[in-house]
């Protein structure tokens, strides 16, 4: 059986092909980036060479690039695959509106 899903490597490499597509659309040269993020200009050009950088420093080019919404999503549980997953689940608290008089 063929396994046509990308590697690990591949998927790393597409997101900093990806980030230095978005880098040369905002117009911006690696050291620019670089003190935007907060990282050394190495590591923006290890990561759009090779895909490698720690998740943090990741962030911190994401953010300064306004792309870290996607972030916000990481690891969000997934939605309910059956009712009896739902009541399972832990209970959200809910409130109600206060009454208008």
């Amino acid at each position: 059986m063929i396994d046509y899903r990308p590697t690990f490597r591949d998927t790393l490499r597409a997101i900093a092909a990806r980030a230095k597509q978005l880098r040369l659309v905002r117009g911006l040269r690696q050291a620019e980036l670089a003190a935007r993020a907060g990282v050394g200009v190495a590591t923006i050009h290890r990561f759009e060479k090779t895909g490698t950088a720690s998740i943090e420093n990741v962030l911190r080019i994401a953010t300064a690039l306004d792309a870290d919404a996607v972030f916000e999503k990481l690891f969000e549980a997934p939605p309910y695959a059956s009712l009896d997953e739902a009541l399972a689940r832990p209970e959200v608290t809910r409130r109600r509106a206060p009454r208008r008089t």
